[in-house]
């Protein structure tokens, strides 16, 4: 059985929820990457993503300078254990369609790594199709739609 921490990217950076969403922006670009876990210090409080800052944040209106990551940042964030198995938590990456999870030491509960469903393509393909299916299937909203 092959583990998360077989697989995760470990060392990932990880941004304040009291930076700015040009920061965050910033850093997505500096480290090519769609998403970064927020954290307190040590505590894991949430994700921002590249959707967060367009969705939650641009297309709001608000000012990208002037705007905290805390503000528009994922605070429902699915995490999982090093020691689970990749076929487990693929699992559960596309029951609730989500394309990355942080990973979290077990014992400490601090933020060890980030596992993405491009890091289980070559490993696991057949049961990543499936995931890629179920997290690609449309779904509703988190928003309320503004009326014009």
């Amino acid at each position: 059985m092959q583990t998360i921490q077989e697989i995760m990217t470990p060392n990932v950076q990880t941004i304040s929820p009291q930076e700015t969403v040009q920061r965050a922006a910033q850093l997505m670009d500096e480290l090519n990457v769609g998403a970064i876990p927020v954290c307190d210090g040590d505590r894991l409080v949430g994700m921002i993503t590249d959707r967060d800052i367009t969705v939650r944040s641009t297309a709001a209106g608000q000012s990208p300078d002037r705007t905290h990551v805390s503000d528009v940042m994922s605070t429902d964030v699915r995490t999982c254990f090093s020691t689970q198995s990749v076929d487990e938590v693929l699992g559960q990456m596309g029951d609730v369609q989500i394309r990355r999870v942080p990973v979290i030491d077990e014992k400490s509960h601090q933020l060890v790594g980030i596992v993405s469903l491009g890091d289980m393509a070559t490993r696991h393909s057949a049961s990543v199709d499936r995931a890629l299916d179920e997290i690609s299937s449309p779904s509703e909203p988190d928003r309320t739609p503004t009326q014009h």
